[in-house]
């Protein structure tokens, strides 16, 4: 199976500052870049992840989304959203992110990727596209796009192809995943054959919650 990656996007020093009593800022507004992007252990070059619990990190080192996911939320809204308007680093075509097995991988560029998790919305998330109810939707809709783990350093750029080189036998896709974590969370005993391709801050936590549910 081969998809593409049509933008490589990052935030730079573009940050977002948030509303609050606190100041504070994201990295959620990403910009593509032209050229190769150099991929490090744990980011691309040139990207910022500021708030660090919930973003970033082994397991969410870069963000992929489809440009097909990203065309039905265009008409959603009847507003363009051009490659890093959902604060991914990658916008693929020709794969679906939803149905990604996780623990599948991904040969772009020089680079190799593990694919870890969905992205779950946030509230940063609705702020950023001015749609007060976006994690509702969001949510709903499903489409959550997948979050990678770097398992080769190397470098990518716009028109790569995006090489799946592997998928496990489990079958617990990202989707799976999403709604065990959102709107069918007696589901998420189904998780636990790829609880070892989580990341890593995630899988103590839901190994407890699965256990739980077991008795």
């Amino acid at each position: 199976m081969t998809g593409r990656v049509e933008a490589v996007c990052v935030s730079g020093d573009d940050l977002l500052p948030l509303p609050g009593k606190r100041p504070s800022t994201t990295g959620i507004r990403k910009r593509p870049v032209a050229g190769r992007v150099a991929v490090l252990d744990e980011t691309l070059d040139g990207d910022r992840q500021v708030n660090r619990r919930h973003h970033g990190g082994e397991g969410q080192a870069v963000y992929a989304y489809a440009a097909e996911d990203a065309a039905w939320w265009a008409a959603e809204l009847g507003r363009d959203l051009p490659a890093g308007s959902f604060g991914e680093n990658l916008r693929t075509t020709g794969l679906d992110l939803t149905g990604a097995v996780l623990g599948s991988r991904w040969a772009i560029g020089s680079a190799r990727f593990e694919v870890t998790a969905p992205r779950i919305p946030c509230a940063n998330f609705a702020r950023f596209w001015d749609v007060p109810d976006l994690v509702k939707r969001f949510t709903a809709h499903g489409a959550s796009g997948a979050y990678l783990r770097v398992l080769q350093t190397g470098d990518v750029g716009a028109g790569d192809a995006v090489e799946v080189v592997h998928v496990p036998d489990h079958g617990v896709t990202t989707g799976l995943l999403f709604r065990a974590l959102t709107t069918q969370k007696s589901r998420l005993v189904e998780v636990e054959p790829a609880l070892d391709v989580v990341p890593h801050k995630d899988r103590d936590k839901l190994a407890r919650r699965i256990a739980a549910l077991v008795g």
